[in-house]
């Protein structure tokens, strides 16, 4: 692996601005050799609905307790957390105006069984990329690194469960925007349902506007 390639956390449906950061670079990695932390946007992602944003998490097992790693850490299926989820997804989204475009190809994701959560989170952001026309090759880091320079190790702050405020994200039109007013920074599918084929160019224009780490 190239050691100069930015790192990002893995997540589950990554966010907006998760995925506009990703359109800054043609290839990233993606740290899978690290101690796994809790409470983190790696194994859960927010969804604006009606009654306001809904985080979804999936629960996973450690088999190796507190020093599991990323790359090791496993789903649970002792809950159906995925037929739980694709519900809350539905009633979220299927008025939405593109909704019926990408629900087969999401529902048949989410009733796969993934041993791996870094493996569930690899096929949705894939299916993400491929939709939104976002040209950035995945890789996997082979090595844990330390914190290096912050400018290109997002591995920190893209999936913090603080909300990121430091950006201000352009408002597009939402399914319960005139009841509960524009969310920021939902997961990428909230983009896709709401946008379709613009959600692309929308990526494209936010990456336009951040600041590329230096080489």
């Amino acid at each position: 692996m190239d050691t100069f390639l930015p790192i990002f956390p893995t997540a589950y449906l990554p966010s907006v601005l998760y995925l506009a950061h990703v359109a800054m670079f043609p290839a990233i990695a993606i740290e899978r050799k690290e101690t796994f932390p809790k409470q983190t946007f790696r194994n859960r992602m927010t969804i604006a609905t009606g009654n306001g944003v809904q985080t979804l998490t999936v629960p996973v097992v450690r088999p190796n307790g507190n020093h599991t790693r990323t790359e090791e850490m496993e789903v649970s299926y002792g809950e159906p957390w995925n037929i739980r989820h694709w519900r809350a997804i539905v009633t979220a989204y299927n008025t939405s105006p593109f909704f019926l475009y990408y629900q087969d190809d999401l529902e048949r994701i989410f009733m796969e069984r993934h041993t791996l959560l870094i493996e569930l989170n690899d096929k949705l952001l894939h299916y993400l990329l491929q939709k939104l026309k976002i040209a950035c090759d995945i890789l996997f880091t082979e090595e844990y690194a330390p914190a290096g320079n912050p400018a290109d190790d997002y591995r920190y702050t893209l999936v913090s469960k603080r909300p990121t405020t430091q950006y201000a994200l352009p408002p597009y039109s939402q399914v319960f925007d005139t009841r509960i007013g524009f969310q920021p920074n939902m997961s990428g599918i909230d983009l896709l349902f709401n946008l379709g084929p613009e959600a692309g160019l929308y990526i494209k224009s936010l990456a336009s506007t951040l600041e590329k780490p230096r080489p």
